[in-house]
């Protein structure tokens, strides 16, 4: 029966939305897988999507798919940049990647309103401040 299958569980991946400066001496938001595994990941797919209530009216993001191939042990890689038009939205990251043959998937949400400035925080390994949920 479908309650009887336990889905193997994802620790130590991490999405992070941070600020940065750009080539042009500007500030940018751009969003980060981080593998804090031993072991590399591999076929990780990405796909991301914002939606909820802007100015009193629905709204949905295109979803975008990314695929990232491999994340080796203590790295990260670069998702995709965020603009922070969007922050009024919550924002979903779907990631899905095999570790010894085994399917994962996880779904992390940064909900609307909590990529602020008072939020931002060390992120570990981008030696960087932004919102990491891992």
């Amino acid at each position: 029966m479908k309650k009887d299958i336990q889905p193997p569980v994802v620790e130590d991946i991490g999405v992070a939305i941070v600020k940065e400066n750009n080539e042009q001496g500007g500030e940018e938001w751009n969003v980060y897988l981080i593998n804090y595994k031993k072991e590399a990941i591999e076929g990780v797919l990405v796909t991301s999507t914002g939606y909820g209530e802007l100015n009193g009216e629905h709204r949905k993001t295109s979803t975008l798919r990314h695929f990232l191939d491999t994340v080796g042990p203590g790295e990260y890689t670069r998702i995709e940049p965020i603009q922070e038009e969007v922050f009024g939205l919550s924002n979903e990251y779907w990631v899905s990647f095999y570790l010894h043959n085994v399917m994962y998937d996880k779904q992390y949400i940064f909900l609307a309103e909590s990529i602020q400035e008072q939020h931002l925080i060390h992120v570990p390994l981008l030696q960087k401040k932004g919102v990491l949920i891992k």
